[in-house]
């Protein structure tokens, strides 16, 4: 290198970095506070949902829908329950519908997929974007004919009831029901038979995980993308209990049971972090199925005192993990 290229060299440089410190540089996003909604899941009454709001809960997912004795709701119903869920600043992000969708029994099942449209329909008038439920099973066919039958039942009897109410379909892990969607194995095989379809998504319960010694957290990292909904509920292993008897106890000693989030095996800490860094910002509602809270012994329709100490206890727990934000008249709000 000349004496004279070195010189023009070092004017180039001189010149860029002259240019880049006048270019303004370029703004920097600011961190966002993660503040998803807290919610419960429960029947829908009044009072369950004056006393969520009461506790600083923002969401409910709503058992059964608003559906009474197998009938659509009337226009001046979900009108009263509109004024009742606006009343106390409550958002709905899902309901809880578990049901048989490819029921043997042709009959069972016309009927079925008939009230499931109903409640598509009801999901649509009342703004609620989600309803949990399970997948389908038909145990007398192969796995992959029974994902067959869903995919095109779910095609021809409710994506059109999903398109005009701007309602997904999500399946809960519920490894006891009708139910294919209880694994990754499952998800797998209905989200290929379903390609990109936008109506149909994972309501992620990691709880049922747990009991089926199958990963949680890796398993919501995997399919973390069709995650809108989630379920608050840990899941204790009795050690002592499964090593005297195994899995299938002879004796029918119960080796798990379903707890509030805490008092399981769940990594808390972990589950949010795979939720906080794929940019979820949906719900999370504590499911309350642990006997030491009155989940064994809550007749209903309304929460009983002890139930309602679960969900108590449940959000104390949660609290050091995720920063729900209060109004001042003790709702959540959303975020």
């Amino acid at each position: 290198m000349t004496r004279r290229t070195l010189v023009g060299s070092l004017a180039v440089a001189a010149a860029l970095k002259s240019q880049a410190s006048a270019a303004p540089a370029p703004e920097k996003q600011k961190p966002r506070e993660w503040k998803p909604y807290l919610g419960v899941l429960g029947r829908y009454t009044p009072a369950n949902v004056a006393w969520a709001s009461s506790e600083g809960f923002n969401n409910m997912i709503l058992d059964g829908g608003v559906h009474s004795h197998d009938q659509a709701p009337t226009d001046e119903q979900i009108a009263d329950v509109k004024n009742t869920l606006a009343q106390h600043h409550m958002h709905v992000s899902a309901f809880q519908i578990t049901v048989n969708h490819i029921d043997p029994d042709s009959r069972k099942r016309a009927r079925i997929n008939e009230l499931f449209v109903e409640a598509i329909d009801t999901a649509g008038k009342l703004g609620v974007p989600y309803i949990g439920t399970a997948s389908g099973k038909d145990p007398s066919k192969p796995f992959l004919q029974q994902v067959a039958d869903i995919v095109n039942l779910y095609k021809e009897k409710y994506f059109p009831a999903c398109e005009r109410n701007h309602v997904r379909i999500l399946w809960e892990p519920w490894p006891e029901g009708p139910n294919l969607a209880t694994s990754p194995v499952g998800f797998d095989a209905l989200f290929k038979g379903f390609g990109d379809s936008p109506y149909v998504g994972l309501q992620y319960d990691p709880s049922h995980l747990v009991r089926q010694f199958m990963d949680p957290i890796q398993t919501a990292r995997d399919f973390v993308d069709k995650i809108y909904d989630v379920h608050l509920k840990d899941t204790e292993i009795l050690w002592p209990v499964l090593r005297a008897g195994g899995i299938n106890p002879v004796n029918g000693a119960e080796w798990w049971r379903y707890r509030i989030p805490g008092s399981g095996s769940i990594s808390w800490r972990e589950f949010f972090n795979v939720l906080e860094n794929a940019g979820y910002r949906g719900a999370m509602s504590i499911e309350q199925e642990d006997p030491l809270y009155g989940a064994d012994n809550n007749p209903g329709p309304d929460f009983s005192d002890d139930f309602k100490v679960g969900f108590i206890m449940a959000k104390r727990y949660l609290t050091q993990y995720v920063p729900w934000d209060v109004h001042p008249n003790g709702a959540e709000r959303p975020a």
